[in-house]
């Protein structure tokens, strides 16, 4: 087991204190098609998980219905940190010691800096 995985071992994220978005509700929110929701997944602007066979995005990777700017950048750290899209989430949801808050709520609070920091030492 490499280090990532050991130091990360992802079940499935079932946060039920967040709100999760599915493909149609991104499409509805967005103004977009289903293609185009799928393309900002591929592409790392949005990182989505199944929950329950059903492709979800939590709704705090959008601001002002677009995808948070800082998300992809701190996506990219992760996956060239090892981590798989299970664990990115589950790092991005749960509180993390070192910024004393989720990850993700840290980003939306502007301390993008500090949390790709915290995602770079996990490699």
């Amino acid at each position: 087991m490499d280090t990532v995985s050991a130091a990360w071992h992802a079940v499935e994220v079932t946060d039920s204190d967040r709100s999760w978005l599915t493909v149609p509700d991104l499409v509805d929110m967005l103004g977009v098609g289903p293609s185009r929701v799928r393309r900002l997944i591929e592409d790392r602007h949005l990182l989505a998980v199944r929950r329950d066979g059903v492709l979800q995005v939590p709704a705090d990777f959008l601001r002002d219905d677009e995808p948070l700017h800082e998300l992809r950048g701190t996506l990219i750290v992760l996956g060239d940190a090892g981590f798989d899209d299970d664990e990115a989430m589950a790092w991005l949801l749960e509180t993390d010691d070192a910024l004393e808050a989720a990850p993700i709520d840290a980003l939306r609070n502007g301390r993008k800096a500090e949390v790709r920091r915290v995602a770079q030492a996990l490699a």
